[in-house]
C-alpha cells in the first residue's frame, strides 16, 4: 500500500477519542459540580448549558469505541475482557445520566433523585474512564493473542489516581465552561472553583507524569533517552505555560480563554500519552499494526470515515454556533 492505513486508522481512533475527551469533558464536569449549585434555578442553567450538546459529544465515543471494534480488532478483543467492569459501569453511568436530562425537567416529586442521577453518573463515568486510561498505561498481559490477566487487574493504585485525575479534571472543564456560558452569581462562583480545580488538576497530572515511566521499562526509555527526552520535555513546559494562561484569563475576568486553556491542557497531556503509548495500541506487547484488520477492509472502513467525520465535525459546529453566548436564567430546556 502507498499509505500506512493503520498508522492512519490509529491517528483517526486518536482523534475521536481526544474530541470526545475535551467535548465530553465540560459535559460530565458540569454534572460532577451540580450538587455545588446554590440554588435550584442555579442548577437548572448548569444543565441548558449543555442540554443542546451533550448527546452530540457522545457521538464520538460512539466514533471512537466503534472504530476500535473495526479496524482493531485484536485490540478490542483484548481491551474489552480487561475492562469489562469500568467499561460497563462507565455505559450505564452515561445511561442515568442522560436519561436524568429528560426526567428531571418532567418531575417534581423524584426531581432529587434525578439530580443524584446527574451528578453521580457524570462522576462514574468520570471516574470509570481515568481507570480505563491507567490500566492501559500499566499494561494489559497478553499471552498469544487473547487477554491473560487477572478479573481485577485494572484496579491498582495508579489507575485509582489516574481516575481521581480526570474527574478533577473534568470538574475544571465544567467550571470554565460554565463561567463562559453564565452570568451573576453562578459565574463568580464557577469562577472561583475554576482555581483550586486548576492547581489540583495540574498536581495530579504532574503524579501521573511523574508515576508514568515507572510502570513499564519501555515508558521510562521513550522519556529520558534521545531524541524522545525532546518530545517530553515540552510537555511539562506546555502545561505550566497554559496553567498560566487560564490563572491570568480568570484573574483579569476573561471568559473564553480560561476554557480554551482548559482544554489545552488535555490535549498537550494527551499528547503525552501519545508519546508513551506509541507505536503500541495496547502496552507493552501489542502494536498498532499487530492489532489492525486486513488492509482492505481498513480501505474499506476509511471511505467512509472519509465522508462521516466531516459531516460530524461540521454538524458539531453549527450545534454550538447556534447555542453560543450566555444561557439566559429564563429558558428551559424541553
Amino acid at each position: 500500500m502507498i499509505f500506512d492505513l493503520a498508522f492512519i486508522w490509529a491517528g483517526i481512533i486518536a482523534f475521536a477519542v481526544l474530541v470526545y475527551v475535551i467535548l465530553d469533558g465540560f459535559d460530565l464536569g458540569v454534572g460532577i459540580l451540580f450538587p455545588f449549585a446554590k440554588t435550584e434555578s442555579d442548577k437548572d442553567v448548569m444543565m441548558n448549558t449543555v442540554a443542546p450538546v451533550w448527546d452530540g459529544n457522545e457521538t464520538w465515543l460512539v466514533l471512537g469505541g466503534g472504530g476500535l471494534f473495526a479496524v482493531f480488532p485484536l485490540a478490542y478483543a483484548v481491551i474489552m475482557p480487561a475492562l469489562y467492569l469500568p467499561i460497563i459501569l462507565m455505559l450505564l453511568a452515561l445511561v442515568f445520566r442522560g436519561v436524568a436530562f429528560e426526567y428531571r425537567w418532567r418531575t417534581q416529586r423524584w426531581k432529587g433523585v434525578w439530580d443524584m442521577a446527574f451528578f453521580g453518573g457524570s462522576t462514574l463515568a468520570a471516574f470509570t474512564q481515568g481507570i480505563a486510561l491507567g490500566a492501559l498505561v500499566q499494561g494489559i498481559e497478553i499471552t498469544g493473542r487473547a487477554y491473560s490477566g487477572g478479573w481485577w487487574d485494572w484496579f491498582t493504585p495508579f489507575s485509582v489516581l489516574t481516575g481521581v485525575a480526570v474527574v478533577i479534571g473534568y470538574a475544571l472543564l465544567g467550571a470554565t465552561w460554565l463561567v463562559m456560558k453564565t452570568k451573576n452569581d453562578l459565574n463568580v462562583q464557577m469562577r472561583a472553583f475554576a482555581k483550586p480545580l486548576a492547581v489540583a488538576t495540574v498536581v495530579c497530572v504532574g503524579l501521573v507524569s511523574v508515576l508514568t515511566p515507572f510502570q513499564d521499562p519501555v515508558y521510562f526509555e521513550r522519556w529520558f533517552t534521545m531524541p524522545g527526552v525532546f518530545y517530553t520535555s515540552a510537555v511539562p513546559t506546555l502545561v505550566l505555560v497554559l496553567n498560566y494562561t487560564l490563572f491570568k484569563g480568570l484573574y483579569s475576568g476573561r471568559e473564553i480563554s480560561p476554557f480554551l486553556s482548559a482544554l489545552s491542557l488535555f490535549v498537550v497531556s494527551f499528547v503525552g500519552i501519545g508519546i508513551s503509548f506509541y507505536p503500541h495500541i495496547v502496552p507493552p506487547d501489542l502494536t498498532i499494526w499487530q492489532a489492525a484488520a486486513p488492509d482492505s477492509s481498513l480501505a474499506f472502513a476509511l471511505v467512509g470515515t472519509v465522508v462521516l467525520v466531516p459531516v460530524i465535525l461540521g454538524y458539531t459546529a453549527y450545534a454550538y454556533w447556534v447555542f453560543r453566548g450566555k444561557v439566559d436564567p429564563e429558558d428551559g430546556y424541553h
